[in-house]
């Protein structure tokens, strides 16, 4: 992590997120199931789950993400590394596990995987950064969105990882949705988005922006995957949405962020 050379406060750790997050009567419905990672912890996880991550606690990039599966025989784990994903199936959950630890040292989180929603005939995986900063003194407001686009066969949906950025209205066009529809899915991400970063806020003084990654399941039912308080990226919107970039800026120029050319 590079350090902050700018006034904004972050909330370290996707576990504390996720913790705030569920104790909040309004938002706890948005949390997949999430512990730290022990031995215990995967095994009581993957009683209740088919599928579950295992990530660092505090990461970005999609880098040292892991995604375990229940197969026909043990268990198959897909794993990045930097920009490659590797795959292997392992007889017993300990084997597992330990394959798991020998890779990381940091602590690490295990979470429901959530059967988010694809788009496209090749069925892409995707989730939506949310935009969501204050100037000092004023209100929180959300910016923009990116939709991150996973690449085929790949567990996370990173342009590190060879995922595409689109914008909000060409997904709501690729999705077949008309403009009330779209607007209204929009307008829903927005009030989320608002109400996150006002609980967040009330948690850690003195925080100025973050990065609210979003998803749909197949069902339509919304979740909150990521919350990215240090450094959020909105830098790729430059060339396919400078309205929303030019936004983004104007805000970050006024806490002294100016790293987002």
């Amino acid at each position: 992590m590079h350090p902050k050379t700018y006034r904004s406060a972050a909330i370290w750790g996707k576990k504390r997120v996720c913790r705030y997050l569920a104790s909040d009567g309004a938002l706890q419905h948005l949390v997949p199931q999430t512990k730290a990672l022990t031995m215990n912890h995967l095994r009581e996880m993957l009683d209740h789950h088919a599928v579950v991550y295992v990530k660092p606690d505090i990461g970005s990039m999609g880098i040292g993400v892991n995604k375990l599966a229940r197969a026909d025989v043990g268990y198959t784990l897909y794993a990045t590394q930097w920009r490659k994903q590797v795959q292997h199936t392992y007889a017993t959950l300990t084997d597992c596990y330990k394959a798991i630890k020998r890779r990381s040292s940091s602590p690490m989180i295990i979470q429901e995987a959530v059967a988010i929603d694809s788009v496209g005939t090749s069925e892409l995986p995707y989730d939506i950064r949310a935009m969501v900063q204050r100037k000092p003194g004023g209100p929180w407001t959300c910016t923009g969105f990116m939709v991150k686009v996973g690449a085929a066969g790949r567990i996370v949906t990173n342009y590190y990882q060879g995922g595409q950025i689109w914008t909000l209205n060409r997904l709501w066009k690729e999705k077949g949705y008309d403009e009330a529809i779209g607007s209204s899915r929009t307008e829903m991400l927005k009030a989320k988005a608002l109400e996150v970063a006002q609980l967040l806020s009330r948690k850690k003084q003195g925080m100025r922006e973050m990065g609210i990654d979003f998803a749909f399941d197949r069902e339509g039912r919304l979740w909150v995957l990521e919350v990215n308080s240090n450094h959020p990226q909105f830098h790729p919107l430059k060339r396919i949405d400078p309205t929303a970039y030019r936004r983004m800026m104007s805000f970050a120029r006024a806490y002294g962020r100016h790293d987002a050319q």
